[in-house]
């Protein structure tokens, strides 16, 4: 109900009066069932964006820094991402790393409409990075359709750093469903999972007319001693 409220009566109408996004694919879009949407990821505000332009929930696997921060600003930002229906995501690793997907699997189960962004970090220049197999996995274990979404010019509107919106227009692009079928019981297979991911980003550059950079946005983020 809260989701609800806050998608369709204060961040949907102000969203669209102020950003007014533009949408292609919407055809794409299933109307019921479980479904990973396979994102690129821009900016903090995809997950604004995305959600707003399709009917019902989505879940987004977040990272779990967003739900452990101290004081009261911190307790704002949990509340805000428990209300929008985030998943925490522990990217360290191992069996959190393990536990966190889980918890993804456990919502497409139930029928829920799950986002994944397979870069696994917003892009640090605008450019489309390789992509982490864990989305492929999932993909697999789920048997559910996987729609990949392009997020156009959100870095515009909230680059990378930046505490505040700047007023531009922004777009989101469905891609026509990707069938990975073929691959059903593999999912403990790296090469297949390797292959499954690339698919993916090679749609996402595609849709986004991003270059793609065959390295992990982590590791050019990370400071260099």
């Amino acid at each position: 109900m809260f989701y609800w409220f806050l998608k369709n009566l204060v961040i949907g109408p102000f969203a669209f009066s102020v950003f007014r996004p533009w949408v292609r694919g919407r055809e794409n879009v299933p109307e019921k069932g479980a479904v990973i949407y396979a994102s690129n990821h821009l900016s903090f505000i995809d997950s604004v964006f995305l959600p707003i332009v399709v009917d019902r929930p989505i879940s987004f696997l977040a990272k779990s820094d967003y739900f452990t921060g101290k004081g009261f600003v911190g307790a704002i930002v949990r509340w805000f991402f428990l209300a929008i229906h985030q998943l925490p995501i522990d990217r360290s690793g191992g069996k959190a790393s393990e536990a966190s997907l889980n918890s993804g699997l456990e919502h497409l189960a139930q029928g829920g409409q799950l986002g994944i962004y397979p870069e696994g970090t917003r892009s640090p220049d605008g450019r489309l990075y390789r992509g982490r197999t864990g989305v492929a996995r999932m993909i697999l274990e789920a048997g559910v359709p996987v729609i990949p979404v392009a997020m156009v010019d959100t870095e515009k509107v909230m680059p990378l750093g930046s505490k505040m919106p700047k007023v531009r227009r922004v777009g989101v692009v469905f891609g026509e469903p990707l069938d990975f079928s073929r691959f059903d019981g593999m999912e403990g297979d790296r090469f297949v999972l390797r292959s499954i991911t690339d698919e993916i980003m090679y749609e996402l550059s595609r849709l986004s007319g991003q270059e793609y950079v065959d390295v992990y946005a982590s590791t050019v983020k990370r400071p260099r001693g």
